[in-house]
């Protein structure tokens, strides 16, 4: 392990070849910092022309480092990996790996005995940081983790005092933005569909529909708000069934995914309520490309992309700096009219 196979190109002639020294080839294959631009494209351009391929075990074990991050799921519903969200993400932090010598792996652990496991396997090294997404409030596994010495980056956060590094999106006001323009609309009895509330994006969110109604003085009450079993499309039609039998004179409905709002969209129909018209229906993600309702649904953008690309870039930075303190980052999102509301 460690040798060239005869006749294939060497570290050394890819040097020689773009006029630089064998420790720049090394940084660029390793995509590290402080190479000027015009070095890194001759080096790349070398490696193209000689057909060098690194040898990645030979490296991995001089640097201790496996090449390799997780993106773990903890979703114990596999059902909910087919819904637009999930596969935004896995896209968006492929894409920002792309440039990278990182190999990405996809895991699911969902129970105490995949936990430990997990964290055995990547404590043997086989793993250099990594990636969680859709955990809920009383998940250990980022604490075991850090425990552990792993840099790790969740997408979300468990609540209000999160001590791991997290990217999110603005839950909260971007909620409370879409509940005051169903208001600035003349909208006066809003539901709310709320997703599992022990995920802390779900209390985020419903917390913005307060934040709305109460400086309104639009009632907010318990009956208002029905929350959801999890973030599906039939669970959403449930909930938007309950909501007209306890108010049939709603007039709009604030869901906290794109997904729950489809169902809304189904219920409505299916009581032959007319969207908008009748009630206005506002969800959140905006996955309209990868779920198209009828008709076009108001949503609330947040940004999966940059999502994905800073939970890469922070992971990278733990993984080069374990020191680093851990940081919090919360995206700014947009309200997208269409015509549901």
């Amino acid at each position: 392990m460690g040798r060239q196979r005869p006749g294939t190109p060497t570290l050394e002639e890819v040097a020689a070849l773009a006029g630089v020294g064998r420790g720049t080839v090394s940084r660029v294959i390793n995509n590290a910092t402080g190479v000027r631009d015009s070095t890194r494209r001759a080096v790349q351009r070398a490696i193209a022309e000689l057909g060098y391929v690194p040898n990645l075990a030979a490296r991995s074990l001089a640097g201790h480092r496996a090449d390799a991050v997780a993106l773990v799921m903890t979703e114990p519903d596999w059902r909910l990996f087919g819904e637009p969200f999930f596969t935004e993400i896995v896209h968006a932090v492929g894409d920002a790996l792309t440039d990278t010598p990182l190999q990405l792996l996809l895991t699911l652990v969902r129970t105490e005995t995949e936990r430990r496991r997990f964290v055995e396997y990547a404590r043997g090294g086989r793993v250099d940081g990594v990636l969680l997404m859709s955990v809920h409030a009383e998940d250990p596994l980022p604490d075991m983790l850090a425990k552990a010495g792993l840099p790790t980056v969740m997408l979300g956060r468990r609540s209000g005092e999160e001590s791991v590094t997290y990217v999110d999106a603005d839950n909260t006001g971007g909620a409370r933005g879409a509940v005051m323009h169903l208001l600035d609309t003349g909208r006066r009895t809003i539901g709310a569909i709320s997703g599992p509330l022990d995920m802390y994006v779900a209390q985020c969110r419903l917390r913005g529909y307060r934040e709305a109604l109460e400086p309104a003085g639009v009632p907010a009450g318990a009956s208002l708000v029905v929350e959801g079993d999890d973030f599906t499309e039939e669970s959403g039609r449930r909930a938007m069934t309950e909501l007209l039998a306890r108010h049939p004179d709603l007039d709009a409905v604030f869901a906290a995914s794109d997904t729950l709002a489809a169902g809304a969209l189904n219920a409505l129909r299916a009581a032959g309520r007319r969207v908008p018209q009748d009630v206005a229906v506002i969800g959140f993600d905006d996955f309209h490309p990868a779920r198209p309702t009828d008709p076009p649904l108001t949503t609330v953008r947040q940004p999966l992309e940059e999502i994905g690309h800073t939970m890469v870039r922070l992971l990278q930075e733990e993984m080069e700096d374990p020191a680093v303190a851990w940081r919090h980052v919360i995206l700014r999102t947009e309200l997208v009219l269409r015509d549901s509301a």
